[in-house]
């Protein structure tokens, strides 16, 4: 039987072995970019925060249109999947994200005026963003495209496999970005990790790409105007 016949029969296009082959192989290039980003500029060369934060966003935003490009992705169409529910769970999730940070965290002092608005701008929304792009988003939406058309993504307890599988290469993301940092190559790095798990609910529930990266932003903008000298958020830390 044909591929057309199959999409005639299924209405849902049909991935080759090798399309398949593609997302895990971006999936690996993401392996390795999430860890040489923080490894070389702010472990190596030690680059200054706000200006490692451009780099990483530089690199991430770049990495993920690559992919979308390369592979027939639709960004739109990604972003108008179920979009209301992955904003209203995006801000819910962010919410609980922002009492973890409160009830965890010790306040801290913290500029004030035009320097936190920008610290807010750029280190909690900006950079909360594009981490959220690179360690839940990307990886769980490359998970679900390397199965689309296949039996799977046609039965219940199918896609509920392919959702764990993404969520363990989401968790995965998360160790191999942090275990870039000095500091995270401990039992530290267990904190991303679990939070992982929370902050990838908005995008595992609704393939959606803004999902995961509100609920980051929430994250990052909590640590910044509670605790802007944090150890645990926000880094590379000093």
């Amino acid at each position: 039987m044909g591929t057309h016949a199959l999409e005639t029969r299924t209405g849902m296009p049909v991935r080759s072995a090798s399309q398949a082959g593609r997302h895990v192989r971006w999936l690996a290039g993401g392996f390795v970019l999430a860890f040489l980003v923080p490894f070389l500029f702010a472990d190596l060369l030690e680059l200054p925060r706000d200006l490692y934060y451009a780099v990483y966003v530089v690199a991430v935003a770049s990495y993920f249109g690559l992919w979308v490009h390369a592979t027939g992705q639709s960004f739109a169409e990604m972003v108008r999947r179920r979009w209301l529910l992955a904003v209203a769970l995006g801000l819910a999730v962010a919410g609980i994200l922002v009492l973890v940070v409160l009830r965890t965290e010790d306040a801290t002092a913290r500029p004030d005026g035009l320097e936190l608005v920008g610290a807010v701008a750029w280190r909690g929304l900006v950079y909360g963003l594009a981490d959220g792009l690179l360690l839940s988003a990307f990886p769980i939406l490359a998970v679900f495209a390397a199965f689309a058309g296949t039996a799977l993504r046609r039965r219940l307890l199918g896609v509920a496999a392919i959702a764990l599988v993404a969520l363990v290469a989401s968790l995965a993301m998360t160790a191999v970005y942090h275990a870039g940092y000095s500091d995270f190559r401990s039992e530290k790095l267990r904190k991303p990790v679990a939070g992982d798990v929370v902050w990838s609910l908005p995008t595992l529930a609704t393939l959606n790409p803004i999902g995961a990266p509100i609920a980051h932003a929430g994250l990052h903008t909590a640590a910044v105007l509670h605790s802007y000298e944090t150890d645990t958020y926000l880094p590379p830390h000093e």
